[in-house]
């Protein structure tokens, strides 16, 4: 029998597992029914000045070390990558946090487009859905492989798989957890697209109202501003959430005006009654920082200041007089 004939597109860590996973299958099992003939990925970034240095995708670079074909295209719609494109005469393209595809490219194999995505869809749909279940409190996330239409992320389910989301899960961890579990469905997935097995599942089936539906929009600088004004849980959910990337973040001004950016990644929970307005900072001047919030306190443990590395609070402290300081709201 003939072998599928698979493009796949990526260019960030999270696409390197999925690749990873279908080529150590390719490698080792001849019988596999499939093979990875090309990979798209975004072109190399500049990373001097004098334009010298060059950064390759983690996606390049794995596809570098397996001698697979590459394309790397400006621009989606260019006539030459779509040329380039449809001489590999893909049966099927896998899609793996990568950029918008035009219909040009997702409709070009016989069998479809799918793509890997880090929610149980139809929740979470949109850019951000990493950050945004681990912000809302949920207990439970995981991936979901579904094919191409017009509507983002809105595409026919093939396959699902869930990862549950501990309590001190932060957007960086999940992260982690999720490429892993993706790279076993993606494999999943395409063992059955070989088969003919592969059932889609309209995911109109799996909610009654848009209600239902949590979003998850891309993350722009003002949203990861902190609101102290929210209960002690949603304070901590959020602040993980936005950690390590891009990263919740506070302004506190000092007794002189002077006013202070601080990003903070790391955070304790501490619930206590006070009367204390919300926002309200607490230090020893050595080793805490607390902040008030309706229910307690959230405990500062790493953080950042314009300029500096990541450092632990007490670190911040040996270093920056937080002496009448208060945050800005």
């Amino acid at each position: 029998m003939e072998k599928i004939r698979i493009v796949y597109l990526g260019t960030p860590d999270f696409a390197v597992e999925p690749l990873r996973r279908l080529m150590e299958r390719q490698q080792t099992d001849a019988d596999c029914g499939y093979e990875v003939v090309g990979v798209v990925t975004m072109p190399d970034k500049v990373i001097n000045k004098r334009g010298t240095q060059m950064l390759m995708s983690p996606v390049k670079e794995y596809a570098v070390e397996c001698g697979l074909p590459l394309l790397q295209p400006v621009s989606l719609k260019d006539a030459e990558f779509l040329g380039a494109l449809a001489q590999w005469k893909a049966d099927l393209q896998i899609v793996v946090a990568f950029r918008m595809l035009p219909e040009s490219v997702w409709d070009m194999p016989r069998l479809g487009t799918f793509n890997l995505h880090a929610s149980l869809l139809p929740q979470y749909r949109g850019a951000a859905p990493i950050n945004w279940a681990i912000i809302n409190g949920d207990k439970q996330s995981g991936v979901t492989t579904f094919f191409l239409k017009h509507e983002i992320d809105t595409g026919d389910i093939i396959q699902q798989d869930v990862v549950d989301i501990a309590v001190d899960d932060t957007a960086g961890t999940l992260h982690d957890k999720l490429m892993l579990t993706g790279g076993s469905t993606v494999l999943r997935t395409v063992e059955l697209i070989v088969r003919g097995e592969a059932k889609a599942l309209p995911q109109e089936s799996l909610f009654k109202s848009v209600d239902e539906l949590r979003p998850a929009p891309k993350i722009f600088r003002d949203t990861c501003r902190i609101d102290w004004n929210k209960s002690l849980q949603q304070v901590y959910d959020f602040i993980r959430g936005m950690s390590p990337y891009p990263a919740a973040w506070t302004e506190i001004s000092a007794a002189d005006g002077a006013v202070y950016s601080i990003k903070v990644y790391e955070t304790g929970m501490e619930q206590a009654a006070h009367d204390r307005e919300c926002g309200s900072l607490l230090t020893d001047g050595k080793s805490y920082i607390k902040v008030a919030v309706v229910g307690g306190y959230i405990n500062l443990l790493s953080v950042q200041l314009p300029g500096k590395k990541r450092m632990a609070v007490a670190e911040l402290l040996r270093g920056f007089n937080m002496t009448g300081m208060s945050i800005v709201k």
